[in-house]
């Protein structure tokens, strides 16, 4: 069956500031996540990609501009069902001051029962995505043939819910998965049964090299995390 390349939108102007994006309106990729949108076609210069499915909102579509731009031939969608997850009332807001919410315990521990308020249910992100990427796999296979290769640009949670129902992990696992802006996921999905073939790739190590300089003022640092044991609600800003 198609394969499944998973590409996470670039570094956004709401990763660098520390806030919950979601679907609020006008949240573009900031100077380094347009660089790693202009370095994407070259990273995948050797996988013939049949068709690219982005989510709507406006940082994917932007990762995928110059991806498009080299490769006018590519047959581009968008799905709504791979849009960020519907965070409600938490849209927008700091995750320095959501850290401090008590649904925030359950979004780290036991994501399965947690809703957004005025959003919607991580369950019911990570069933929708689910099924619009097996949709999908399935027309890319019908249209283009089982070899097939796709790309869907979307987002951190959605990424590692997807990643979740590949590996048969529940959701309640998932925040142990991390996706970094412009990283590349890929699944094959057989008649029997997903394989995860890479995550989260993006070719540079830095990242786990200790910060020499400390992230800028209200950024939400990925190294932040380390020694809470909480993950990055809405996937982080990565390496800095």
């Amino acid at each position: 069956m198609a394969t499944l390349i998973l590409v996470r939108h670039g570094r956004s102007t709401a990763n660098t500031a520390g806030l919950l994006a979601g679907w609020t309106p006008g949240v573009a990729l900031d100077e380094r996540g347009n660089e790693q949108a202009a370095e994407l076609p070259a990273r995948l210069a050797a996988v013939p990609l049949a068709a690219v499915v982005s989510s709507p909102l406006q940082r994917c579509r932007e990762t995928m501009a110059p991806l498009l731009a080299a490769r006018p031939e590519l047959a581009a969608h968008t799905d709504e069902r791979i849009g960020e997850c519907h965070y409600g009332d938490w849209s927008g807001r700091k995750l320095s001051e959501l850290s401090e919410e008590p649904l925030m315990k359950i979004v780290q521990q036991h994501p399965s029962a947690a809703t957004f308020p005025g959003g919607e249910s991580m369950r019911a992100m990570q069933a929708r995505a689910v099924d619009c990427v097996r949709d999908w796999n399935a027309r890319i296979e019908e249209e283009h043939g089982a070899d097939a290769v796709f790309l869907v640009c979307s987002h951190g949670d959605i990424i590692k819910s997807l990643v979740a129902d590949a590996l048969g992990m529940h959701l309640d696992l998932f925040q142990r998965v991390h996706v970094e802006p412009c990283s590349v996921t890929a699944i094959r999905y057989t008649p029997t049964r997903p394989f995860l073939l890479r995550l989260g790739d993006t070719g540079d190590f830095g990242s786990f090299a200790p910060r020499e300089h400390p992230a800028a003022p209200g950024a939400a640092s990925d190294k932040e995390t380390e020694g809470t044991g909480n993950a990055v609600v809405g996937g982080g800003a990565g390496a800095v």
